[in-house]
């Protein structure tokens, strides 16, 4: 199997390709065979001081001790408008388990490539010397970065590691629902995530091809496949809505994202404005983002149509809003896995 994003012959471990991993690198990833791991806009600000991520003030999550990072760099069946990542390089809809690299060893690569980007930090004096210390074991994991990661054969084993390790608290997996049978084996090998996020762009055929533009000709039955295994998941879930000035955000949607929420019903929604960062400036313009006050109306409209949802918690500088789910509501503080320690 060989593609434009990576190369892999035989039994060997799939790599990306050293052209698209020197740009990626000189883009501050950490690249290890077919993973990428990098530290995000508010990780790098935590260490000054200067900010905490959302989740941070949405769920308890340690910004500084976050690792982002994703097993399948370069593959997505997905080329969504608004993705900020490198996805003009994906090319492949398969990862064959004979080529891909074992959870451990993802995992070791790339706490090492993180460790290298972090140690330049040491260097300001603006940082907080402990909390780089503290970064170094990561207490939280989030699997997303570039990439879909259900794509990676090998997922389950991946978290159930990550859930093995002493510093382990939590473990969000954000997905771009193509592979419901993955999200199946996760949960059917209890392998789910603290909390799992499902991208939810569109209400309607018609604006799930437009956003997304998806790979698979039956993408939208994939995709709703595994917005009704949601409910019956044995994790948090979250549905995550981009919005997009002049694709999502119209008044006629509301009504419609509104009866998705209530009959997907899951423990939070998040509802944030597209951002017009990274690779997205291609495709997108900047008149393309919503104001904070514009998400802050769709969200509060959106949760008063559903009926059983009301907002949680905001961020203004992130222009996102939060729901939650009164009908199943749950502590919003994440839970440790001292049971499993």
């Amino acid at each position: 199997m060989s593609c434009s994003g990576e190369t892999v012959e035989d039994d060997q471990i799939i790599q990306i390709k050293p052209r698209i991993s020197q740009q990626l690198k000189k883009a501050k990833y950490g690249v290890s065979d077919h993973s990428t791991v990098a530290l995000c806009h508010w990780t790098k600000k935590s260490f000054k001081h200067e900010g905490s991520c959302y989740k941070h003030k949405f769920y308890g999550i340690s910004t500084h001790s976050c690792m982002e990072f994703s097993p399948a760099g370069m593959y997505c069946e997905n080329r969504c408008v608004y993705c900020w990542r490198p996805m003009e390089f994906y090319d492949s809809l398969q990862m064959d388990p004979k080529n891909v690299a074992e959870p451990v060893e993802i995992i070791s690569k790339l706490m090492e490539e993180r460790k290298n980007l972090i140690m330049g930090h040491y260097g300001d004096s603006r940082s907080d010397k402990m909390r780089l210390d503290e970064s170094l074991k990561p207490s939280h994991y989030a699997i997303s970065l570039s990439g879909e990661p259900t794509m990676y054969p090998k997922l389950p084993e991946l978290i159930k590691y990550l859930k093995s390790l002493k510093e382990t608290k939590s473990i969000f997996l954000v997905t771009n629902g193509q592979e419901p049978q993955m999200i199946k084996k996760l949960q059917d090998q209890d392998a789910l995530p603290t909390q799992l996020y499902l991208s939810t762009n569109a209400a309607d055929y018609e604006s799930f091809l437009k956003i997304n533009k998806p790979r698979y000709d039956d993408s939208w039955e994939r995709w709703n496949t595994t917005l009704e295994m949601l409910k019956n998941l044995n994790t948090r879930t979250v549905l995550r809505i981009t919005l997009i000035r002049n694709y999502n955000d119209k008044e006629e949607m509301i009504s419609a994202f509104a009866k998705m929420l209530k009959e997907a019903s899951p423990n939070f929604v998040e509802i944030k404005s597209y951002m017009h960062i990274g690779r997205s400036t291609n495709r997108l313009e900047h008149e393309n983002m919503l104001e904070m006050e514009e998400v802050k109306k769709f969200s509060e409209e959106v949760a008063k149509q559903s009926e059983i949802f009301s907002v949680m918690d905001e961020s203004y500088v992130s222009r996102i809003v939060v729901l939650q789910n009164n009908k199943q509501k749950i502590d919003r503080w994440i839970p440790t896995y001292l049971d499993t320690n």
